[in-house]
């Protein structure tokens, strides 16, 4: 939450050049607050827990947040009860004529096919288009992420010799965007993944801008240059045990599986995880809650023109 102190202390100046992000006293008077409407489209199989995760790190600040869970009307859910997700979820085309104030993305478990492939593509295109004009901020998460990326800006994905699997440590390329304030200079975040994206094709294009980075795990963190959508190709919202179960699985289909990295004491899959990510996660999304959506979206949300779109 931003801070509003007098115009003349001495802490401003510091604070400001530091991106503290602070309020004058005209505006804090004037400022309406009413709930947050955030979006979550749930691609992953194990929808409980992953809308637990998510709900969790929404959960964990001042704001107020009404949630709308989404799923894909063309693709059935074979994990998860059709109905759990009549009560709970709906459909892109029951909320096509709404706006939010954000929209989460999650990963899913597609990597390995071409994004055309994946049955339900048609359809999160649509949404992607839609999320253009009637969410005024994305963050888009592992496969969430590299799927947005191709869809806006043309980027690739590339499949991986082995499966990035485990606890990273990363390092921002830039410390002076809002999203970022208060990371450490070196934090950690979870892996899962047979794909990655490459820096050099962020880079290339001057619509976006790489924020963090590992050098185990290359690209971690991307905004567009309008601050509206953020791209985590990790786990930052994986609970403790995620990782462990993901082993556990594969190693119980026969599926050639390295341990975790990082993630054991000793890489001892016997001894429980060391968790070294949750400050981040916490920090991440409370940065783009009040960052990216409290403070930017108007308080009566109208479509953006079309001129405020990316790609």
């Amino acid at each position: 939450m931003p801070v509003k102190i007098p115009d003349t202390l001495p802490a401003r100046g510091i604070l400001e050049a530091e991106n503290v992000f602070l309020m004058e006293e005209r505006r804090a008077v004037h400022q309406d607050i009413r709930p947050l409407r955030i979006a979550i489209l749930n691609l992953m199989p194990t929808k409980v827990a992953t809308e637990t995760q998510l709900l969790r790190l929404l959960g964990n600040t001042p704001l107020q947040v009404e949630v709308t869970l989404l799923h894909t009307a063309s693709h059935s859910a074979k994990n998860t009860s059709a109905e759990h997700l009549l009560e709970h979820y709906v459909s892109f085309a029951e909320v096509r004529d709404q706006s939010f104030d954000g929209l989460i993305v999650t990963g899913a478990p597609v990597e390995t096919l071409p994004f055309e492939t994946v049955d339900y593509w048609p359809e999160l295109t649509e949404l992607l288009d839609w999320a253009r004009t009637n969410v005024f901020s994305s963050l888009f998460i592992c496969w969430g992420a590299q799927a947005a990326l191709f869809h806006y800006y043309g980027i690739p994905k590339y499949p991986l010799s082995e499966k990035m699997f485990g606890v990273f440590p990363h390092r921002l390329i830039t410390r002076h965007e809002r999203i970022v304030q208060g990371f450490d200079d070196v934090f950690f975040a979870p892996h899962s993944r047979h794909t990655e994206i490459r820096r050099e094709d962020i880079l290339a294009d001057p619509r976006l801008m790489l924020l963090a980075e590992s050098d185990a795990a290359g690209v971690y963190m991307v905004q567009s240059a309008d601050h509206r959508q953020v791209f985590v190709t990790g786990h930052s919202e994986y609970d403790p045990c995620t990782l462990q179960g993901e082993y556990t699985r594969d190693i119980g289909k026969g599926l050639p599986i390295a341990i975790p990295q990082n993630y054991f004491p000793a890489d001892d899959p016997s001894r429980e995880p060391q968790v070294r990510w949750r400050s981040h996660a916490n920090l991440l999304f409370a940065n783009w809650l009040n960052y990216f959506v409290y403070q930017e979206t108007p308080f009566e949300f109208v479509p953006i023109p079309a001129e405020g779109k990316q790609g």
